[in-house]
């Protein structure tokens, strides 16, 4: 544990940030098993938490909702922030500037967790690139931990982890920023990709790229760092890696790791170069998938799973929810629910999977990231652009109109209404694209909830149908 903290016990604990995602509520319970007195504040209303509040009923938890507290903060022996308070969050600095140890659930998890870590960051693929690995890695040990950004507590799953068991851990650069508290470091990183993201919450994209540097900036020589060398930015991370670097991409690197040929999946291992399987042999489509494919195919490779097993992991995974997730068929159209698309790349790589004709229904709030180039995509590949009002929808309808006026263009207050919308125009044989490339502050909770509000849509269009 960071700064002398050894032992939990009898130590005040302050979890700054329960949040809604199951993390917060791990690292209480946590905290709670191994005696610590525990004070947990939120901005939140109770009303908001009532989930999570829920779940830790009847554990012995001082709550502070709709504010937070100097006091509470001085009190505190350290503090556990959740990854939606920024680090330049003011009681942060209070807590620093009088030498209360600052950590995250991560620093929690590195210290108690007594298995080798295979960590995955990027800006987009990251939650399929890790949930797919888990996949395969369960083939042969079923006991696999998958975790961490998927809205699965990390500290929850310690009690199933021995010392082989293989761990997983999807990674955002929120939870990365807290690598520097305790120089932890995964026995295997990843970076699948780098693009504009979070620009609310970081200086500029250097900023940003500097804290996915995080995953592998404390790693050893006998460790491995697996980079996608098709990202100009991710390519350069080799410069100051100090792992063994292992690569994926089309271009060919010449190095250990997969590669993608136009029509099979090679992989070169320190003992031979075969292919893995051909490209259609993938259930998930789209040549992003087929990227993800080759960082898994690296990733078990390096965990010493043999190339069979790998194969049979990556024809038989079917994907995760609220990723180009196909909700329905109704009348011969698709209806594809992609509500983590939260930044213009995403939703680019989305239409690139995408066959035909396409509605897409998009917008909401701001991460400071242009759409340019997605509006150019959109002119060329959108028969129509169905908008939710938020604070970045009013940019990147100005940015379509600026290139394609005539492009058939509405906003809507609710989601129900723009689904009515794009299934009144749309004919059999379109898709119905929900990839709304913002985040989705103000309208929602998250995009999770957002993502069943569409489904919940869709289904009332096959209950009228």
């Amino acid at each position: 544990m960071s700064s002398g903290i050894r032992s939990l016990e009898g130590k005040q604990a302050l979890v700054l940030g329960l949040g809604v995602h199951g993390g917060g509520e791990g690292v209480a319970r946590y905290l709670v098993e191994h005696e610590a007195r525990v004070t947990v504040t939120d901005l939140r209303s109770p009303e908001k938490l009532a989930s999570a509040l829920q779940s830790l009923h009847g554990l012995p938890i001082e709550y502070v909702l709709g504010e937070h507290r100097a006091r509470d903060v001085l009190a505190a022996d350290f503090i556990v922030r959740n990854p939606a308070v920024p680090r330049e969050s003011p009681w942060l600095r209070l807590a620093r500037e009088n030498g209360v140890p600052v950590l995250m659930e991560m620093n929690l998890f590195w210290a108690a967790c007594p298995a080798p870590i295979t960590a995955i960051t990027g800006s987009k693929g990251k939650s399929t690139t890790t949930a797919w690995l888990g996949h395969v890695l369960r083939l042969a040990r079923p006991d696999t931990v998958v975790a961490g950004n998927l809205r699965v507590s990390a500290l929850d799953a310690l009690p199933a982890i021995g010392p082989d068991t293989p761990v997983v851990l999807e990674l955002s650069s929120w939870q990365l920023e807290s690598f520097a508290e305790t120089r932890i470091g995964p026995h295997i990183s990843c970076v699948t990709n780098l693009a504009p993201d979070h620009l609310n919450r970081y200086r500029d994209m250097a900023d940003y790229a500097d804290a996915k540097r995080e995953i592998y900036r404390y790693q050893r020589d006998e460790d491995v760092a697996v980079f996608n060398h098709d990202d100009p930015v991710v390519r350069t991370f080799v410069s100051d890696c100090p792992a063994q670097v292992r690569w994926f991409g089309a271009d060919d690197h010449g190095g250990l790791g997969g590669v993608l040929t136009a029509r099979d999946l090679v992989l070169r291992t320190p003992e031979t170069t075969r292919p893995l399987l051909r490209l259609d042999e993938l259930a998930l489509a789209g040549r992003h998938n087929a990227l993800n494919a080759a960082a898994v195919a690296t990733l078990a490779a390096a965990n010493n799973v043999p190339p069979e097993q790998i194969a049979e992991g990556l024809r038989t995974f079917a994907g995760l929810p609220d990723r180009m997730e196909l909700v329905a068929e109704i009348d011969g159209v698709h209806y594809i629910n992609d509500t983590t698309s939260t930044v213009p790349a995403s939703t680019m790589a989305a239409l690139a999977g995408v066959e035909g004709r396409v509605l897409l229904i998009a917008g909401g709030a701001s991460k400071r990231v242009s759409f340019g180039e997605l509006a150019d995509l959109l002119c060329r590949r959108v028969s129509r652009l169905v908008l939710l009002d938020g604070s970045a929808t009013p940019e990147l309808q100005t940015e379509v109109y600026k290139r394609c006026p005539a492009l058939e263009t509405s906003l809507h207050r609710d989601l129900q209404s723009a689904v009515e919308e794009a299934h009144d125009a749309a004919r059999p044989g379109d898709t119905v694209l929900f990839s709304p490339a913002c985040a989705s502050f103000g309208m929602f909770d998250n995009e999770f909830q957002r993502g069943e509000m569409f489904r919940q849509s869709v289904r009332r269009l096959l209950g009228s149908s």
